[in-house]
């Protein structure tokens, strides 16, 4: 599967964002799909995922309340809506899937999108 992501921008502390990743192929409703995110000089770090049927979903403590992982198989697309976003959200955002995994390790995932860049200005 080919994962596309798209939305990133700058935004005021306190804004909102919404990023999209399109993934390509027409199993992508039997994919877990995750989001993880990147500062520079800092190791990726899990953000969010949600199960194939979205019964599922998981977040970082970092992020609870405040971003949202939501999928439109239809659409064969996962979001992910951030509001009161913090400087300290600054980083570029991927998307990622794998067939069961949908826990936080990065290398667990086996697909992968380009990042997005995210830009939190204070």
């Amino acid at each position: 599967v080919q994962l596309q992501a798209s939305g990133g921008g700058l935004v005021q502390a306190g804004g909102s964002l919404r990023l999209s990743c399109e993934a390509s192929g027409r199993t992508f409703s039997s994919y877990v799909m995750g989001w993880f995110r990147q500062a520079p000089g800092k190791e990726r770090e899990f953000v969010a995922s949600i199960s194939w049927s979205s019964e599922s979903t998981r977040y970082a403590d970092s992020v609870k309340g405040r971003f949202t992982i939501s999928r439109d198989n239809a659409k064969n697309t996962v979001y992910l809506q951030m509001n009161n976003l913090k400087p300290e959200d600054t980083a570029a955002y991927y998307c990622a899937a794998d067939r069961s995994y949908t826990g936080s390790y990065a290398s667990r995932y086996d697909y992968w999108g380009q990042g997005t860049q995210v830009t939190v200005s204070s």
